[in-house]
């Protein structure tokens, strides 16, 4: 695998949560542990009934989402695996894309495209094939790009810290 990578991994966008009943999962994420509920997005294409909540301020700010499928015996499941899937904040999503595959990284159908909360996002598959050696190993994990803010909060958290 080549060394150079022309993208970062700037930090944790979102985790998705799923389960059968969305109002169980608004019960524990908001009501217990004191998330803010932020907006709802529903999609037949995806088969989900999501509500988008947050935890941190600006560009740290991280969602999580509460995933329930439309209907629980169509695909995609998105209440199976309970932790559904995690986000990551890209600098650079379409040199990231183009360079993951160029290594063998496998991706889901569907390409870049706009995301629940409007940012361009992709998917990487939780499970390789021999045409993609590459996966991540049972986690779906989805690519998210920065906007311009947040990649310049980690720029300078980055030069404090060094």
């Amino acid at each position: 695998m080549s060394n150079h990578r022309p993208f970062s991994v700037l930090g944790i966008q979102q985790i998705a949560v799923g389960g059968l009943d969305k109002e169980k999962l608004r019960g524990f994420w908001v009501d217990v542990l004191g998330l803010s509920y932020s907006s709802s997005y529903i999609s037949e294409a995806e088969n989900v009934d999501e509500d988008i909540c947050e935890v941190g301020h600006g560009a740290f700010k991280v969602e999580v989402d509460l995933m329930q499928p439309l209907d629980a015996n169509k695909k995609p499941k998105v209440h199976e695996p309970a932790l559904n899937h995690i986000g990551l904040w890209i600098d650079n999503l379409h040199d990231a894309v183009t360079w993951l595959t160029e290594q063998g990284v496998r991706f889901t159908p569907g390409g870049i495209r706009k995301g629940a909360a409007g940012y361009d996002v992709c998917f990487i598959h939780p499970k390789a094939n021999d045409a993609f050696p590459i996966a991540a190993e049972g986690v779906l994990v989805e690519l998210v790009q920065a906007p311009e803010d947040v990649i310049q909060a980690y720029a300078t958290i980055a030069k404090v810290n060094a």
